[in-house]
C-alpha cells in the first residue's frame, strides 16, 4: 500500500513538535501543543472516510451536502492515548470509544495487556488506535491483535512520533493497518526509547515526571 505510512507535514506541526521535544516545556504547554498537533493529525487520519449525500434546509433554500457514512471507533492505548482522544473525537459526533490497557516490561520492552473494553460494533467501523509513541511497535501490534480478534477489519493508527523499528514491526505483523504520524525519528536506543524523541509522553502530559 502506497499510503500505508503517512507523515503529516505542516508548519504548525513542526512548531508543536519543537515544543513537545524541548526538555524545558512544562506540563501546561506540553498539553496545549499535544492537542494542537492532534487536531491537525485528525484531518489527515479522517480525510477519506466515506460519505453519503443528504438534503439540508438552509435559512434561504434547500441544498445538498455530505455526511460521514461509517461508524468511527477510537481506541486510545492507556494511558498516553487518552491525551489524543478528546481532540480526535470532537470531529466525529457520535463516535464510540474502546480502551486497551497495556504495560511495557522495562526489561524486555514487551507489552502486556491488563485491561480492555471494546464496543461491539467493530466489524463495520473505522477503528482508530490512538498511541502517541510508536516505538518497538509492541503496543500497536497487541492492540491490533485484540481488535482483529473482535472482528475489526478497518484499522488505522494515529501517533505523534514513530521509530523506523516500530513501523517495520507493525507493517510486518499487520500490513493492512495504516499509520499516520507527525514525525519518523532516527531509531530506538538501548532502552527501546525513541531518539531524539520527546521522553515519556504520558509522564510529560499528565505531569507525573
Amino acid at each position: 500500500m502506497a499510503d500505508a505510512v503517512s507523515v503529516v507535514e505542516h508548519p504548525l506541526v513542526e512548531n508543536a513538535l519543537v515544543a513537545l521535544r524541548s526538555v524545558g516545556t512544562g506540563t501546561d504547554e506540553f498539553r496545549r501543543h499535544a492537542r494542537l498537533l492532534t487536531l491537525i493529525l485528525a484531518f489527515h487520519v479522517l480525510r477519506d472516510l466515506p460519505t453519503r449525500q443528504v438534503r439540508v434546509e438552509t435559512p434561504l433554500e434547500e441544498t445538498e451536502g455530505h455526511v460521514i457514512d461509517r461508524s468511527v471507533i477510537f481506541v486510545p492505548v492507556l494511558r498516553a492515548g487518552l491525551a489524543m482522544l478528546d481532540a480526535m473525537s470532537d470531529f466525529v459526533p457520535g463516535s464510540k470509544v474502546g480502551f486497551v490497557g497495556l504495560e511495557r516490561d522495562e526489561k524486555t520492552a514487551i507489552a502486556h495487556s491488563y485491561y480492555q473494553k471494546l464496543p461491539a460494533q467493530l466489524e463495520n467501523a473505522e477503528t482508530i488506535i490512538l498511541d502517541p509513541m510508536l516505538a518497538t511497535g509492541g503496543s500497536a501490534i497487541a492492540t491490533a491483535d485484540l481488535l482483529k480478534e473482535s472482528r475489526a477489519s478497518r484499522i488505522r493508527l494515529a501517533c505523534i512520533v514513530a521509530a523506523p523499528e516500530g513501523i517495520a514491526a507493525l507493517r510486518a505483523k499487520h500490513p493492512d493497518v495504516r499509520i499516520f504520524t507527525a514525525a519518523i525519528d532516527d531509531s530506538l536506543n538501548e532502552r527501546k526509547f525513541i531518539v531524539p524523541g520527546l521522553g515519556d509522553f504520558g509522564d510529560r502530559y499528565f505531569g507525573t515526571t
